[in-house]
């Protein structure tokens, strides 16, 4: 005898596989959620490492800021000590220069000459005097330019001055000039006399003493 099935399979198969599909749908939905946790879980940790990175970069570029300061203070503190340094070897010259400018001045000085005031204003000389005629005046301007500690006289003024005083009739003339110092080192090329030939700077007569003087 034939056996019949009358259960309805075909409904049971289809539920069968809606619940393999519901079932596949949630494990595609977990498997999603799982994949969008663990990318956002990466990327918080690539910003966290990221921020880390800056903050190290932020206090190395302090602390290079503040190592450029240092260094700028330094490069303040040592062109200061160049400058001072500077200043005192100037000093140094100029202590051995005024001692040969003034040992020089007294050597330049002609006969008819008498120097009444000298100021100096950086490397320039204001000489004022008087003297007794024009061609002393010139004769000391001579000199100064053939001196190796001064040069480049410039005679400003000269005039005639009436003098009430019986002493300074002698030296009516009233002189005012200038003239540059020269560099320490400048006296050595100043050319020298030859030897074969006598020097043209005049040269001063002994002083007379009093016995001289008397008849």
């Amino acid at each position: 005898m034939a056996r019949i099935n009358l259960v309805p399979w075909r409904q049971e198969r289809r539920k069968q596989r809606e619940r393999e599909f519901y079932l596949m749908l949630a494990m595609a939905a977990v498997a999603a959620v799982g994949v969008v946790v663990l990318v956002i879980a990466w990327m918080g940790y690539r910003v966290d490492e990221q921020v880390q990175r800056n903050a190290y970069l932020q206090s190395e570029i302090k602390a290079l800021d503040k190592q450029i300061e240092e260094i700028k203070e330094l490069d303040k503190t040592r062109e200061q000590l160049l400058g001072r340094k500077g200043i005192i070897e100037q000093l140094e010259s100029n202590r051995s220069q005024m001692v040969h400018l003034f040992d020089d001045m007294v050597r330049t000085i002609p006969d008819g000459v008498r120097l009444l005031s000298m100021k100096q204003t950086g490397n320039k000389l204001t000489l004022e005097g008087v003297a007794e005629s024009n061609s002393s005046v010139a004769n000391y301007m001579r000199n100064i330019d053939n001196s190796p500690w001064m040069g480049n006289s410039d005679l400003r003024k000269i005039e005639n001055k009436v003098i009430a005083r019986d002493a300074d009739k002698k030296m009516p003339y009233a002189f005012s000039l200038d003239a540059k110092l020269r560099e320490p080192g400048a006296q050595d090329s100043v050319a020298e006399p030859p030897a074969d030939k006598p020097s043209t700077a005049p040269v001063r007569p002994p002083a007379r003493t009093s016995a001289q003087e008397k008849p």
